[in-house]
């Protein structure tokens, strides 16, 4: 029965997912942006996908995540703005509506993980993701 209602509650397709996360660690770009915004890591469990987005530079206070349809943004500002520190930004578009799954974020010792449901529903709306 628990299997079956996961299927009911899933809104993407397995094999896409699988090409796109090939895809997605493939691309000389996220090695790019990993050195010079910041580095994120990608994982999956039975139940969640996991964004862990390493940030040891800043305050739960100087960073937003966003999601937006397909996209989940994670933005870092340093305050007071300095000359040299601008804001970072790292954005990933998922192949299913990051919007329609519950999304829920935690930020310990510079280390952000957010959180992406597989099988329990969001409230299918764009919105910013509070930290603790």
């Amino acid at each position: 029965m628990t299997k079956k209602r996961q299927t009911q509650n899933q809104s993407f397709d397995y094999e896409l997912v699988e090409k796109w996360l090939e895809n997605y660690f493939l691309d000389p770009l996220t090695s790019y942006h990993d050195q010079t915004q910041f580095r994120i890591d990608l994982y999956e469990t039975e139940k969640e996908w996991i964004v862990e987005a390493l940030l040891t530079e800043y305050d739960a206070s100087e960073i937003k995540v966003y999601i937006e349809q397909s996209k989940l943004c994670i933005t870092a500002t340093k305050y007071p703005p300095s000359e040299n520190q601008s804001k970072k930004l790292r954005s990933i578009d998922f192949p299913f509506l990051v919007i329609k799954q519950e999304v829920f974020a935690t930020f310990t010792n510079g280390i952000l993980e957010i959180f992406i449901s597989k099988t329990k529903n969001g409230v299918g709306k764009n919105r910013f993701i509070t930290l603790p």
